[in-house]
């Protein structure tokens, strides 16, 4: 956790996280006015989402929600994309691609 150790001995995964969010309160923030704190939010977000993952998993579980619900449609089953068209999603130059692929369903 904040220590800085990790499970093996090494910097723990989050001590980064935590080492921003202490420079940030050390800037921003003193004894009579704590006000500054307002602008560390962002990156104690960060840490807390570092410690605890929960902006991933709720990813994961819209990305798995709307893949069974294409699977249960039958959305790709009947044209998909070939394994050249899901590497170049994304890619400059590419747009065409991407644009078939999305727009496949």
């Amino acid at each position: 956790m904040a220590s800085g150790y990790g499970m093996n001995g090494g910097p723990s995964r989050c001590f980064p996280f935590w080492q921003e969010v202490l420079a940030c309160y050390v800037v921003n923030s003193n004894e009579e006015d704590s006000s500054g704190k307002k602008k560390c939010a962002p990156i104690l977000e960060d840490y807390y989402e570092c410690l605890h993952h929960k902006k991933e998993a709720a990813r994961v579980q819209a990305l798995q929600a709307a893949y069974r619900k294409a699977e249960a449609e039958g959305g790709y089953k009947t044209n998909p994309p070939t394994a050249g068209q899901i590497r170049n999603l994304g890619i400059l130059g590419k747009e065409e691609d991407s644009r078939a692929v999305l727009t496949s369903k």
